[in-house]
């Protein structure tokens, strides 16, 4: 279970990461948001991985 939420995480950041190399669309607030949800995304990834290692 928390291996497939790590996958969705993995691919949430995949597609921000996406969005903001695209940016010069995007409006300054976009970028912001996409910005701060890339930062948690991050955050969150990195503690799923703890958790799958403590398992193991």
């Amino acid at each position: 279970m928390r291996q497939d939420e790590a996958r969705r995480v993995r691919a949430r950041i995949a597609q921000l990461e996406r969005d903001l190399t695209a940016a010069s669309a995007q409006t300054r607030q976009l970028r912001h948001d996409a910005g701060h949800e890339l930062r948690n995304a991050k955050f969150r990834l990195e503690r799923l991985e703890e958790c799958i290692a403590a398992m193991r």
